[in-house]
């Protein structure tokens, strides 16, 4: 596929602004070109513009070149320039099954671009024939989100290289749960498909939600146009500083994604105990969707007791559904306890 044919025009033309960190490299002591406060506060400098030492870990620990990695301010951030360099606002489409993460819509809405959805199946996954055939000229990305958000399962791989391999526009596989399943990552097909995006995340399976990091995996030419219409400082020192500690400290994550899974799979049988659910979907995420009686009434009787989750309904096939975060075995056990007094 010719990625330059997707690009808007406008985008094509447009001439990047470069910040003065841009024009030097090297290495220097005395630092006069930004109109920086001289005086040290550890964050009276700018962040590096590239992230080089963040994303050199990133291409570490996931096995894949630099460049082919974008950082954006959560994945929220990556999901917008997709709109922004890839669909003309008026007229462009996108198609996402649905559920999925509401953010796409939103993103969609707010440059302009028409949202066509068609539904998963009864069991949250790809209804083939139905995404295939509901492509239109128009259509320039199509968004997936495998583990799926809010059902918690995995898209069958299959169905996603089909989808792959039969549009001719960006594919974008939202995996921001990914590290919750036993199932591998599509990195390991990237390189076979130019139109593959993947967006991956910082803030669950590493638990830094407040530090605000997405990761953006494409090919050379998606990634360079994503870094052409950026903002020039878009990830803070603060953050860049930060998840480079946590990530030189994997085992951490991986003995916390350890405990969820199996505070997961204990909660799949023991929310059943309850009278008030009925069902609990299968999940390869660190949340479980559970359809229960009266939805609403029971969200409300558990945030009387101060206890949060999220009520579903009101998306499509997930009626009296209630999403449940995994969480600490106390937390987890205090849940069960007061559906048992419901």
């Amino acid at each position: 596929m010719d990625i330059n044919k997707l690009v808007r025009k406008n985008i094509k033309q447009l001439k990047s602004y470069s910040s003065a960190r841009d024009e030097f490299e090297g290495h220097a002591s005395v630092f006069l070109d930004a109109n920086e406060n001289p005086y040290p506060s550890n964050y009276n400098r700018y962040p590096d513009p590239h992230q080089k030492l963040l994303k050199k870990r990133i291409s570490e620990i996931k096995n894949i070149k630099e460049e082919l990695i974008f950082l954006g301010n959560g994945s929220d951030e990556a999901i917008d320039l997709l709109f922004r360099a890839f669909c003309e606002p008026g007229k462009d489409e996108v198609l996402i099954p649905q559920p999925s993460y509401g953010m796409y819509a939103v993103s969609a809405s707010i440059n302009d671009v028409k949202v066509n959805s068609i539904n998963l199946t009864k069991d949250f996954d790809i209804d083939l024939s139905a995404t295939l055939a509901a492509i239109t000229p128009q259509t320039k990305n199509i968004f997936l989100c495998s583990p799926n958000n809010p059902s918690g399962n995995l898209l069958s791989r299959d169905k996603i290289i089909e989808v792959i391999r039969n549009f001719d526009g960006l594919v974008v596989v939202d995996e921001a749960y990914i590290d919750f399943t036993e199932s591998p990552s599509l990195l390991e097909v990237l390189p076979q498909y130019n139109n593959l995006v993947i967006l991956q995340t910082l803030s669950k399976a590493w638990g830094l939600a407040g530090l605000r990091l997405g990761i953006c995996f494409a090919n050379p030419e998606v990634i360079s146009i994503l870094n052409k219409i950026k903002p020039p400082y878009n990830i803070s020192s603060v953050t860049q500083s930060l998840a480079l500690e946590a990530l030189q400290q994997s085992e951490i994550k991986d003995l916390q994604v350890s405990e969820i899974i199996a505070q997961r799979k204990m909660m799949e049988v023991r929310l059943l105990e309850s009278r008030r659910v009925e069902h609990v979907y299968p999940s390869d995420s660190n949340f479980l969707l559970a359809r229960v009686k009266n939805a609403k009434k029971t969200y409300n009787n558990l945030l009387n007791k101060g206890i949060v989750l999220r009520d579903r309904s009101n998306v499509i096939l997930c009626n009296d559904c209630l999403r449940i975060t995994i969480g600490t075995p106390k937390e987890n056990l205090l849940l069960l306890d007061e559906l048992k007094k419901l």
